[in-house]
């Protein structure tokens, strides 16, 4: 989940914002939840697998 689309209960305003306690310390735990593919964009992502895909053909192929 990214903190752009999360909206807090208490403030009603964007987490990312931080406007109150509650939205600071939600946006502390998810950063430290946070992996490395977490922060790629779902564009990266999908490039990413499709060179791990085009490379295991390409491996296959010479190896056969």
């Amino acid at each position: 989940m990214t903190l752009d689309r999360l909206v807090c209960a208490n403030c009603s305003g964007p987490v990312s914002e931080g406007r109150c306690p509650t939205c600071r310390a939600s946006r502390a735990r998810l950063m430290q939840q946070q992996g490395f593919f977490a922060s790629l964009s779902p564009t990266a992502l999908i490039a990413l697998v499709t060179a791990l895909v085009a490379c295991v053909l390409i491996a296959r192929h010479a190896f056969a």
